[in-house]
């Protein structure tokens, strides 16, 4: 996996994620959407084909978006590991 910004500013970024698909973009962007600082977020994948997604974030003033996306990947993938241990449970019972 890849990741390319495209663009960077005090409050938006984007940035391409090469090998990425819907599961990681969708989860990131929820996640990004649950915090209070993120104005917008979201990602576009523009040819299925071509599956190079490009995720935006916004943040209200005073929040770095790079920090804001970072905390939102960890959350992510504390998200992801919950499912897991729980998902585990459930097979062996």
């Amino acid at each position: 996996m890849k990741v390319k910004v495209i663009k960077k500013t005090a409050n938006e970024l984007k940035i391409e994620i090469e090998g990425a698909g819907h599961g990681l973009c969708g989860l990131l962007q929820k996640t990004l959407l649950e915090g209070e600082e993120v104005e917008r977020a979201g990602y576009d994948i523009v040819h299925p084909l071509v599956p190079t997604p490009v995720v935006y974030v916004r943040t209200e003033k005073g929040s770095k978006p790079e920090i804001v996306l970072m905390k939102a990947a960890r959350r992510a993938r504390k998200t992801s590991n919950d499912f897991k241990k729980e998902l585990d449970k459930a097979l062996k019972s």
